[in-house]
């Protein structure tokens, strides 16, 4: 899907419907066909490549300047309706007079970007819109982690309560979603680092046009995206220590009933002895006395009562 958007003079975002050479405009691509690929390769004079790329679900965030054509690939955050958490490559494309995003699906951040928000952002100022759009992704970054937070609290409730499998393997998808931000953010820290470094080249600087307060925003969004870092390895040594404990108190509940178990075959297999002297074809004590089948139940009771308060000083019931 393809669509094209112009920020008019008074500040409003217009569609553009027609196919036609446009400057300072705004190319959106959401998971384009190839055809939609050629055709703006074509307009934008961009190499399909660079657009084929940012579809590639492994590709890592990078930052290219060739032949004129700047290009960074970022990683951003998804939620989808399950609420699972997962990554997904974005390009940003300056071509010689406008600017392209593009990515394999569609996603919040992007979509942010519309009639309704217009005021926050302008495709005439391709720098500044670049850097918002990162600004965008770190903070969605930091949303989505305080949302992880408030789900790992709830599962860690539901645990104290009961060891389901279902609140453990939600603990497994969080962590997996941790590992995918924490290598998002690392790779997304090094471009914007790189971008910042290309801010004093003068080759970089006649295609991005940065001015001061783009600096300033770049910087800003360097910090916010340090703290995402900081954040998601704050999450994941908690969750990894919440397994660990989780895991030590499966273990130590799986002891509790093994100890349980074996004492309460210790406590039956006496009375189940005695039976079995008592029952053989041989001559037994108290065997002739009228009162001796009640002697042996007597034997056996006692011998399982004494047998009992001692386990229980040893903390096996």
């Amino acid at each position: 899907m393809l669509r094209i958007y112009k920020t008019e003079a008074v500040g409003k975002l217009v569609k553009l419907k027609n196919f036609r050479i446009v400057s300072k405009a705004w190319f959106n691509l959401i998971n384009p066909s190839a055809q939609e690929i050629d055709k703006v390769s074509s307009m934008l004079k961009v190499d399909a490549d660079i657009l084929r790329n940012s579809l590639d679900a492994d590709e890592r965030s990078r930052v290219e300047l060739d032949e004129g054509i700047f290009s960074v690939i970022v990683n951003l955050p998804l939620l989808d309706e399950d609420g699972n958490f997962d990554t997904l490559p974005c390009g940003l494309v300056f071509s010689a007079r406008n600017f392209l995003t593009i990515c394999s699906k569609d996603n919040r951040i992007i979509s942010s970007f519309n009639k309704n928000t217009a005021k926050s952002f302008d495709t005439r100022e391709r720098t500044k819109f670049m850097l918002s759009i990162l600004y965008k992704i770190t903070q969605f970054y930091l949303r989505y982690l305080t949302i992880i937070n408030r789900k790992t609290e709830h599962i860690e409730d539901a645990l104290k309560q009961t060891t389901n499998n279902q609140e453990l393997f939600q603990l497994i998808e969080i962590q997996k979603s941790l590992v995918y931000f924490t290598t998002a953010l690392r790779d997304n820290h090094l471009v914007l680092e790189k971008i910042l470094r290309m801010t004093k080249s003068p080759a970089s600087s006649a295609i991005l046009n940065f001015t001061e307060d783009d600096i300033d925003l770049l910087e800003d969004v360097i910090v916010e995206n340090k703290q995402a870092i900081e954040m998601v390895d704050m999450h994941r040594t908690i969750l990894e220590g919440m397994m660990d404990g989780f895991a030590s108190i499966i273990n130590n509940n799986v002891n509790q009933i093994m100890k349980f178990l074996a004492a309460i075959t210790i406590v039956l297999s006496i009375p189940t002895m005695l039976a079995s002297f008592w029952g053989m074809n041989v001559a037994v004590p108290v065997a002739s006395m009228t009162y001796g089948f009640w002697i042996v139940i007597a034997i056996s009771m006692l011998a399982t009562l004494l047998v009992i308060i001692y386990f229980r000083k040893k903390g096996m019931f």
